[in-house]
């Protein structure tokens, strides 16, 4: 079921991205995991290899986990775009809802426990589809704490984490990091 996912993907022009687009950026890891994370969308190097963080912020998120005692084969790691928007911008939201049909495909397949939404946009997409969005805050006043959620198959907690970039651009940001990514030691 994975694999068609990934096809449909592959052939996907919902919205304008694919017009640019180098590889589609779909997800890798265990798909039998308890903890997924959700970044915003891929960067150069992710659209290059097809490979989520796998650039500069993909080896502090491996650090990170590492700090957590997690491996990164042992997580599922996606972006709500499979595709990179060109200069690296931030996602749109006619963007979003082209995409993130296929986001709510991969959490139904994988069922995690755990959901680390990684930076504002994934935070704030997760919170509204799980029926927080009153409590969508900017990623400052919210990382690092626990949401829990009921849906219809399952309890589901959402953690709310920033993005691994923040450390490239302010390294005093990584103690926080670690701090946050150590409350996932729980749920391995």
């Amino acid at each position: 079921m994975k694999e068609d996912l990934k096809k449909e993907v592959e052939k996907c022009r919902k919205c304008e991205l694919w017009k640019t687009r180098i590889n589609i950026v779909f997800g890798e890891g265990n798909p039998q995991t308890k903890i997924m994370f959700i970044g915003e969308a891929p960067g150069l190097n992710e659209a290059k290899t097809g490979r989520p963080f796998c650039g500069a912020a993909g080896k502090i998120l491996d650090e990170l986990l590492e700090s957590a005692g997690i491996k990164r084969e042992e997580i599922y790691i996606t972006n709500i775009l499979k595709c990179r928007p060109p200069e690296n911008r931030n996602p749109q939201a006619d963007e979003i809802e082209a995409c993130t049909p296929y986001l709510e495909k991969q959490i139904e397949i994988i069922k995690p426990k755990v959901i680390c939404t990684l930076g504002n946009y994934s935070t704030k997409y997760i919170f509204e589809k799980y029926g927080l969005k009153d409590q969508i805050q900017g990623i400052s006043k919210i990382h690092g704490e626990i949401f829990k959620v009921k849906n219809l198959f399952q309890s589901i907690n959402i953690i709310p984490l920033y993005h691994p970039a923040v450390v490239t651009y302010n390294i005093n940001m990584k103690e926080t990091l670690k701090e946050d990514f150590k409350i996932l030691e729980q749920f391995k």
